[in-house]
């Protein structure tokens, strides 16, 4: 009975032995991040989710695909306006602008508004005659207004826009038709609310749900209200406008902040009548994506120091047979904050020069530190690349260094 004791628990001793050892290996073992689903069936024919703050697009589907995009051009209207005018100014009416196709404000030749209050009509309530009546006023026509929207695309970094009307109405020329890329229009909406001086008044004009105005004889009254429904359809809707023609169909560009985060979103072609409330669904279903996948992660290691070897310098010692090192101190810059699935990470590689030949000046670049974006499947992007800098001077070494240093040895004082 003693032996059978003694065995069994020098069995359990060895048992408790294996479990102990495999929870501390299992608990060194990386664990794998869970399988992140994108989003499927969207019904847009393109599509875009951007980090607003980064302009990283963190979903696509044909988002450089040049599109019409109907009123969704307004968002471009409504800033250069703020951007270039003051709000106060009056607006002629002219007869170009009183013949525009429904949606209208019904605005009469030769009638005077204030300008701000064509710019709740157009972003409220889609007015194609205010669109004109303002791009007139604020370009000096339609055609000159148009150059200026396409410049302004450029420069906040767009590539597949081509803009022909302040309002988004179809339209075509000798070079491409009216149009833009569900990125270039998520790309404007993040710089509408995100970086232009006028953000907040951009914000303020397109976030009312109702506005009253008369014009400036006082003898007609108007009342607009906000037609894009997703403002009350998910917590944290920021900012959006919507869009049909014939050839764009249903268009949707929007933005929602929760927490730190904000997401822009851009959908064109998602659907035609009678499917108007597929680009809801759609929206709904990528502001999801964003928030359930994402959040912010930061890359702040410390600033690298290297050493680098000055071939046929002088050395701070003196002594002309030693090789001088010099320090290399990257620029100082800071941290990277972006937002990342649970499936993405960091890393940083380095390109230092290990020798360099004299002379050697203080600041010179002697390399780079790049720090990348990388996820699972193996993709890397690089993100930035900071430069590394020599810290000092170095000589190129002469003769004389030689002799001095010989007679310092030989004949000391």
């Amino acid at each position: 009975m003693g032996l059978f004791f003694l065995r069994n628990k020098k069995i359990f001793r060895l048992f408790s032995l294996i479990l102990t050892v495999y929870a501390i290996v299992g608990s060194c073992l990386p664990v794998a991040a869970k399988e992140i689903e994108k989003p499927r069936e969207l019904y847009a024919i393109a599509a875009c989710l951007m980090d607003a703050q980064s302009g990283r697009v963190l979903f696509e589907k044909n988002a450089m695909e040049h599109r019409a995009n109907a009123s969704t051009t307004k968002i471009m209207t409504l800033i250069l306006t703020l951007e270039n005018c003051d709000l106060d100014e009056t607006v002629v009416v002219s007869q170009r602008a009183a013949r525009q196709p429904d949606v209208q404000l019904n605005i009469n030749t030769g009638e005077e508004y204030r300008l701000e209050d064509l710019c709740y009509s157009l972003m409220l309530e889609s007015h194609n005659d205010s669109a004109v009546a303002i791009a007139e006023h604020v370009g000096g026509s339609v055609e000159s207004f148009a150059v200026r929207m396409n410049d302004k695309a450029k420069e906040i970094g767009c590539k597949n826009t081509y803009f022909l009307t302040p309002n988004g109405l179809d339209a075509n020329d000798e070079r491409d038709f009216h149009g833009t890329s569900a990125h270039d229009l998520a790309l404007m909406m993040s710089y509408c609310i995100m970086k232009s001086p006028k953000r907040d008044e951009f914000l303020t004009i397109s976030r009312t749900q109702e506005y009253s105005f008369h014009d400036l004889s006082g003898k007609r009254s108007f009342s607009c209200r906000n037609h894009n429904s997703f403002l009350q359809m998910m917590e944290g809707a920021l900012s959006g406008k919507t869009g049909f023609t014939c050839d764009a169909g249903y268009c949707y560009v929007g933005a929602l902040k929760k927490d730190e985060r904000t997401f822009v979103i851009a959908l064109l072609g998602c659907g035609w009548p009678n499917n108007k409330g597929y680009k809801w669904k759609d929206a709904r279903k990528l502001f999801s994506y964003g928030l359930d996948a994402y959040q912010y992660k930061v890359c702040d290691e410390p600033l690298h120091t290297y050493s680098c070897e000055v071939n046929n310098g002088t050395d701070p010692s003196g002594n002309p047979f030693q090789t001088p090192v010099i320090t290399l101190r990257e620029e100082a810059h800071d941290p990277i904050r972006l937002l990342l699935r649970e499936d993405e990470f960091f890393s940083v590689e380095e390109d230092i020069i290990q020798q360099v030949d004299a002379p050697v000046f203080f600041g010179m670049k002697l390399g780079s530190v790049h720090y990348y974006l990388n996820d699972l499947s193996g993709e890397k992007i690089l993100l930035y690349s900071s430069p590394v800098y020599a810290q000092c001077d170095v000589k190129e070494k002469r003769l004389d260094n030689y002799f001095r240093f010989l007679v310092k040895v030989f004949l000391p004082l």
